[in-house]
């Protein structure tokens, strides 16, 4: 549904146009530093306003609501939310009946028989990731010095990727990108095969972020290519450390110690300004249309901050299903 976690737990809500946003995060410590200008840098590095991103621009103050007292975790679930302020609800109005191509319009009216709140997407919007990134600011003040750092290395192809924005904004149509992100200082021994490998805990959250296709950990799909003596990774050292990383810091779905590597494949958007053919299901006659609204012509080059903070959640929630093991299952380590 819309919650995730085993300990480290969220809950988002919301719609893009509704009253706000927001994240209800349970499983914090108590006594973590943190106060509104903790989320600052995260929340600027998601906002739109560079070229090729909507030309929609929120505040995105998080009015922390719960959890937090003297600038600090109290134990108890934090809350924090956003509101909404620069909505233009009528430039969606007449996608009640018309969905748009590659949008969740169509299926979300079948799914909710026609209650669900179209207008921006709705819950179906990138604006929850906002929450993702609010979640992602709690998570990685608890993980010590493990690093997280994701950036976008392609768009629309290329590696030149203000060249593709250019060429993506003269053409007016939307690009997808390739965004890859890095975690250093893992320990060896997070994770919780068979169903909660570092690979799936991973993975179900990335793909809760909007536009996203494909993952691939390491060497990824290019291993189908290789032989099994060149893709093992040798370890050189007791501390678990390989003269390769093709496993992406990842063997048996518990880390290894290596920094744990993963690329992540992001969409165009699918709100274009370029005309495209689509039923009307009012009329049951297919018809153009042309996507009125803000939208973005790259989504990808705000996907590193969402994806970094996607990663800290499932570290964090790791983190403290392997202490719970430790003291349960381990009590001599």
């Amino acid at each position: 549904m819309n919650s995730f976690g085993r300990i480290f737990r969220i809950n988002i809500f919301g719609e893009s146009h509704g009253p706000g946003v927001g994240v209800v995060i349970d499983g914090c410590q108590a006594g973590i530093p943190l106060s509104v200008s903790d989320f600052e840098k995260d929340l600027s590095r998601r906002k739109s306003g560079a070229k090729g991103t909507t030309p929609r621009k929120e505040e995105d103050l998080p009015n922390l609501l719960s959890g937090i007292y003297n600038n600090h975790s109290t134990g108890a679930p934090i809350g924090v939310f956003f509101e909404n302020k620069n909505t233009r609800s009528s430039d969606y109005s007449k996608l009640k009946d018309i969905p748009r191509p590659g949008h969740a319009d169509f299926v979300a009216s079948q799914k909710f028989g026609g209650f669900q709140d179209y207008r921006g997407g709705g819950h179906f919007s990138g604006r929850l990731t906002l929450a993702l990134v609010a979640a992602g600011v709690v998570a990685k003040k608890m993980l010590g010095n493990v690093e997280i750092n994701a950036q976008l290395i392609e768009a629309g192809g290329s590696s030149d990727i203000e060249k593709a924005v250019e060429k993506a904004l003269e053409m007016d149509d939307s690009i997808g990108g390739l965004v890859e992100c890095c975690i250093r200082n893992v320990p060896v021994g997070l994770g919780e095969p068979f169903f909660d490998s570092v690979e799936s805990a991973l993975s179900h959250i990335v793909f809760a972020i909007p536009a996203t296709k494909g993952i691939e950990f390491g060497s990824g799909f290019s291993a189908a290519a290789m032989r099994g003596s060149e893709h093992n990774d040798n370890i050189i050292r007791e501390s678990g450390k390989t003269e390769t990383n093709y496993a992406g810091g990842i063997n048996g779905g518990i880390s290894n110690g290596n920094e744990i590597i993963f690329r992540v494949a992001i969409k165009p958007a699918s709100s274009t300004s370029r005309s495209q053919t689509t039923m009307n299901m009012k009329s049951g006659k297919m018809e153009d249309l042309v996507i009125e609204g803000r939208h973005d012509k790259c989504i990808a080059l705000r996907v590193p901050p969402v994806l970094e903070a996607a990663a800290a959640i499932v570290m964090a929630d790791l983190l403290l299903l392997e202490q719970k093991n430790v003291k349960v299952n381990h009590p001599g380590r």
